[in-house]
């Protein structure tokens, strides 16, 4: 690997980009969560993993992980307690409150599992 230099006053600086992103889809919940996880609480692990040029890789894995398992949680809960569309069809407040309850205890188990790591 070859390193060019700028000359800046009396300094050179190394000529240091990121490579181009792939994916410019916006970051989700659950990757913007990690990096600020990251940011705070290891930012040598952050800085390495920028510095590397996999730290938008890594935030879209664990965005895409997490959401996909606390999709199937909600599922599996929702199957377990007998939450369905004629329940939906039939009191919707009940069946709100169900699904908000499966939410927070779907995402309190991910981000402590996956996110916060």
């Amino acid at each position: 690997m070859e390193l060019t230099y700028t000359k800046i006053g009396d300094y050179y600086y190394p000529d240091l980009c990121l490579p181009p992103v792939d994916d410019d889809r916006p970051l989700g919940k659950y990757g913007t969560l990690r990096k600020t996880y990251l940011k705070q609480h290891h930012p040598m692990m952050y800085d390495r993993l920028l510095l590397a040029g996999k730290l938008d890789g890594h935030l879209r894995e664990i965005d895409t992980l997490a959401t996909e398992q606390v999709g199937r949680i909600i599922a599996d809960l929702a199957a377990k307690e007998g939450v369905n569309e004629h329940l939906k069809a039939t009191d919707q407040l009940r069946w709100v409150g169900l699904m908000n309850s499966f939410k927070a205890a779907a995402e309190e188990q991910i981000l402590r599992e996956i996110v916060y790591v």
